[in-house]
């Protein structure tokens, strides 16, 4: 498949997609849309930003059940702002409002019980709310035809594996399942192993190159200097700061701090209201907060333009997560800088994701006698 318009679809999805401007497939739509319009299980690896959305959507779309009434499609992911960018691809290529429903936490569940009672044909959830609606019977999935896990690795890394148990349980077994992750852990195999049918096994470069416009440093740091170190930073750079944090707790944490310090600082993570996360996002965009503090699950899906700094106050756990934080910066043709801080035990793990991405970061060390000064090793 070398064109959308190739693809044996309904002429109102097609003048759809031609009326987004969508001509060219991505090699990820160009692999798992046509085996997905046949019926067949798909398993993908690719990274967000690679076009995966639409991959599934055109399927799903195409296979609907005309004229049905109630939900015949179903899709999985990690959190809220996936969820509604997903639910914002489906309107804009079905020009309809009334046909889905987004169920996830920390909106109000009237509109989303209402959306599903008024017979939406797509439900876009994240898997929390949805067990929860299940347990109490507000919502029924008998009719559904199409399951899509999207961002799986990201759902188990935040303990959604029993819940996905569960709501995969109360699926009919005769259904089609699309199931899309950055990588193939074994932990994915088994996911792929229990719901999928003899898959279509796509696989899209599954470790990205961080841009060349951005200049990446390391430091090596004892973890108690790395409040001192990101501070020195402050002081030394100008523009805006992403940090990366491992854990909710630790983004407080460092936003606390820092603001104690006199820098306007804000956090952002999973146990924030959606009010609270918008507002964060908001004031950062706009200038009013200079460094956001996110992890990565509250960060992933989220774009922010003109971020001069990211720092990776704690290591990232996957190559491909330290491609996804160092990407917020460096946008188009813009120059950026990233900072990863690695403390003494974690310089074999970073040498190590050095060799997987093929990159080489400029190496400090801070000495505890220096006070964070960094020196050059």
């Amino acid at each position: 498949m070398k064109l959308f318009s190739e693809l044996n679809l309904s002429p109102a999805l097609q003048q759809q997609i031609a009326a987004a401007n969508f001509v060219t497939p991505t090699p990820v739509q160009a692999g798992a849309i046509p085996p997905a319009l046949e019926g067949r299980d798909v398993l993908a690896t690719a990274q967000t930003g690679t076009g995966k959305t639409l991959s599934f959507l055109v399927p799903l779309i195409e296979r609907m059940p005309k004229g049905s009434k109630g939900a015949s499609a179903l899709v999985l992911l990690p959190t809220r702002e996936l969820a509604m960018q997903v639910l914002e691809a489906y309107r804009q290529l079905t020009h309809s409002k009334g046909t889905a429903a987004l169920v996830c936490g920390g909106l109000n569940e009237g509109p989303q019980l209402d959306a599903i009672r008024r017979g939406a044909r797509l439900i876009v959830a994240t898997p929390g709310r949805l067990e929860d609606y299940l347990d109490r019977k507000l919502v029924s999935l008998s009719g559904i035809k199409m399951l899509v896990l999207d961002e799986v690795d990201r759902m188990l890394d935040m303990g959604f594996k029993p819940a996905i148990r569960r709501i995969a349980a109360s699926l009919p077994a005769n259904r089609q399942t699309l199931c899309y992750s950055a990588t193939l852990s074994a932990e994915i195999r088994d996911v792929a192993r229990d719901y999928l049918k003899d898959p279509v096994r796509i696989e899209i470069g599954s470790v990205l190159k961080p841009s060349p416009n951005v200049e990446l440093q390391t430091f090596e740091v004892p973890i108690d200097k790395k409040q001192e170190l990101l501070e020195h930073l402050l002081g030394a750079h100008d523009g805006s700061f992403l940090v990366f944090v491992r854990t909710k707790h630790g983004a407080d944490r460092v936003a606390r701090r820092l603001k104690r310090a006199g820098h306007s600082a804000v956090p952002i993570h999973g146990d924030r209201t959606q009010s609270q996360r918008n507002s964060a996002l908001r004031s950062f965009a706009q200038g009013q907060h200079r460094v956001l503090v996110a992890t990565d699950v509250a960060a992933r899906g989220i774009d922010v333009a003109d971020v001069a700094h990211v720092v990776n106050y704690d290591m990232p756990k996957e190559a491909e997560d330290f491609v996804h934080r160092v990407g917020r910066t460096g946008r188009a043709s813009a120059r950026g800088m990233a900072s990863t801080f690695a403390a003494p035990d974690e310089t074999h793990a970073l040498r190590k994701m050095e060799r997987t991405l093929a990159i080489n970061t400029r190496k400090f060390r801070v000495r505890p006698r220096s006070e964070a000064q960094a020196r050059h090793a």
